[in-house]
């Protein structure tokens, strides 16, 4: 099959171009898949059918990752001018209109902020410029009690057993996953799974964080868990991980391929699988800007529904 261009004009969308050029810059499309806020299974498929529409391979794929084929550069090339100049008509067409004005402060913790958060508040702040945007790290249960105080509009936050949320409104932003963290050539790296007990003996070295999950899940199993680390970021515990001085559990999006002498293992456990939300204050009716920012926020392409749930629908705490 050949470039057909009639084809590709009427059958491709502007959304699965934007992933393409995302999966050229970030050279994986699991994080591609997580700076465009899809699954990564969704995000496979796009690419998929792009090349199968455009009648050549656009990527050449590698044990770590993905890099443009020929074709795919030149593709790559024509995007970036194209979303540059769809840039450009946004910010002129944006001219005859104030649009959405005020200030929003954002409350989140720094394992959301940095794989997720950055990229979505940069593109907000692209397209409402009359914006004040705020953001504030907290730890994770320290995010809810900034909302609900009145300290934040919005706060960013994972799910966690005993987080109170009372006084919240809470909606489903997006599901992560934990991981098992090894260094390379660990005993533990060939498993396809592991569990919490198969990390503990291994120096499991904790973020402060995920302190009180993790002295759960030993009581649990009858483990006395005294680490001998503690650390406040998911990069420190990597890079003792890669320092051979343990192992960790970070969520997936948070092991960038920066990270070259680790491996991940999937995490056999039920408190694995990751949950963010958004909350804001119960009864308190969010700005223009603030409403504005959420819709984004929740917003996904139609087929990746979000968790089972409509979207912009929150739980009251």
């Amino acid at each position: 099959m050949t470039f057909n261009r009639l084809r590709f004009i009427r059958q491709v969308d502007l959304f699965s171009l934007k992933l393409f050029l995302s999966a050229v810059e970030e050279q994986q499309i699991g994080r591609a898949a997580i700076r465009e806020n899809i699954a990564a299974s969704t995000a496979t498929k796009r690419i998929q059918d792009l090349e199968e529409i455009a009648g050549v391979p656009l990527f050449e794929r590698t044990p770590k990752g993905v890099v443009p084929s020929p074709a795919g550069a030149v593709l790559a090339r024509y995007l970036r001018s194209i979303f540059g100049q769809i840039e450009d008509m946004r910010a002129e067409i944006t001219g005859f209109d104030e649009g959405v004005r005020g200030e929003i402060t954002i409350a989140s913790a720094r394992s959301i902020i940095a794989p997720f958060l950055a990229h979505e508040i940069g593109e907000f702040r692209r397209e409402f410029p009359g914006v004040e945007l705020v953001v504030r790290e907290l730890e994770n249960a320290e995010i809810v009690p900034a909302v609900v105080q009145g300290e934040a509009d919005i706060g960013v936050f994972a799910a966690a057993p005993g987080l109170e949320l009372e006084g919240a409104d809470v909606a489903t932003y997006r599901n992560d996953r934990l991981v098992a963290v090894v260094p390379k050539g660990h005993h533990l790296e060939g498993r396809q799974s592991v569990t919490f007990a198969d990390l503990v003996p291994e120096n499991l070295v904790p973020v402060r964080a995920m302190l009180g999950a993790f002295e759960t899940a030993a009581k649990r199993i009858g483990y006395d868990y005294e680490p001998k680390f503690s650390v406040r970021s998911a990069e420190v515990a990597i890079s003792l991980v890669e320092a051979g001085l343990g192992v960790t559990v970070q969520p997936e999006c948070l092991v960038g391929k920066e990270f070259e002498r680790v491996a991940t293992i999937e995490l056999a456990e039920s408190w694995a699988n990751r949950v963010i939300s958004i909350a804001t204050a119960h009864g308190r009716r969010p700005s223009s800007a603030a409403a504005a920012l959420i819709d984004q926020l929740l917003d996904r392409p139609l087929d990746t529904p979000r968790a089972g749930r409509e979207p912009r629908r929150f739980v009251t705490g």
